[in-house]
């Protein structure tokens, strides 16, 4: 009788999940539903373009090179001629790919690798933590030189130059999410569901999937979030260098390098793409800030 009346109150409520009780304080936070939006504005830029523009972002006009912005082209044009607001819609494309397939790659593999070595343990452990050492250890700049300089080919297509930048991001930023998953999965493992599904003769592969993975991910989405950013930033200065993506593909990094000579005499060349990498990165760092919030329960 107590119990319903205090429910009735609103004092004791329905038991949640984690992912529930994190999207009840998600739809609460100004953070998240701003940083949506603009994820979803530079979502339908890199699947839609033509929302956006009608132009055609490689058609040059040398006759109107470096021309300010004006009514007919917003951002102006480049040393080429290009419509810079084209290209800047168009750059999302690139830059997102590069971010999401990272994202996506180094989360697979950081999470099976990390709950290898956190539930077997033994040998298991230790050779996958001293692999993921060793990869660790590398700079990420210098091993995509290195790396990039010796496996591009002579003319790489689009989907060719996409890919490499994807592969690098992965193969040296996947242990920072191995490392996360295993100490969360050495937490859970002690745990008496856990516990109580092996002793009634559950294969690890069964115990992996259904116990130990869904109570062990929140930390690795969270951190996956922000990194989608920091990714997209990655291949930005990447590009800039001359050894992420390359013309004619069109990226916001590539159009920085583009207009880095230019600053002093055009610097709307620049100043543009600089401003819509800058948001993109802003966007989903403040995302993924918010989901650290949500799911975190000592932010509450």
């Amino acid at each position: 009788m107590v119990d319903e009346t205090l429910r009735a109150e609103g004092d004791i409520g329905e038991a949640r999940s984690l992912t529930q009780d994190a999207w009840r304080q998600l739809r609460r936070s100004p953070l998240f539903w701003v940083s949506a939006a603009m994820i979803t504005v530079f979502v339908l830029m890199a699947v839609a373009p033509s929302l956006f523009t009608s132009l055609d972002p490689a058609k040059g006009d040398l006759s109107r090179s470096r021309e300010t912005p004006n009514a007919a082209a917003w951002f102006g044009r480049d040393l080429q001629g290009y419509d810079i607001f084209a290209r800047c819609i168009y750059g999302a494309r690139a830059s997102i790919l590069v971010g999401v397939f990272a994202t996506l790659g180094t989360s697979v593999v950081g999470s099976v690798t990390g709950m290898l070595a956190g539930y077997f343990g033994g040998l298991a452990d230790t050779l996958i933590s001293r692999i993921g050492d060793i990869f660790f250890a590398i700079p990420l700049l210098l091993g995509a030189i290195v790396f990039l300089s010796s496996f591009r080919g002579d003319d790489p297509g689009y989907f060719q130059v996409v890919f490499q930048v994807v592969l690098v991001l992965v193969v040296f930023g996947w242990p920072s999410i191995m490392r996360l998953m295993r100490s969360s999965v050495l937490q859970i493992k002690p745990n008496d569901y856990v516990s109580a599904a092996r002793a009634l003769g559950a294969s690890p592969v069964r115990i992996l999937r259904s116990h130990v993975f869904p109570n062990a991910v929140a930390p690795v989405i969270v951190v996956s979030t922000i990194n989608l950013g920091v990714y997209i930033a990655v291949e930005a200065t990447l590009s800039f260098l001359g050894i992420g993506l390359i013309p004619p593909t069109i990226s916001w990094g590539v159009m920085v390098s583009d207009g880095l000579p230019l600053l002093r005499a055009s610097p709307h060349v620049l100043l543009f793409p600089a401003v819509f990498l800058s948001l993109a990165v802003l966007a989903f760092i403040m995302f993924g800030d918010a989901v650290r919030d949500a799911f975190d329960p000592k932010s509450r």
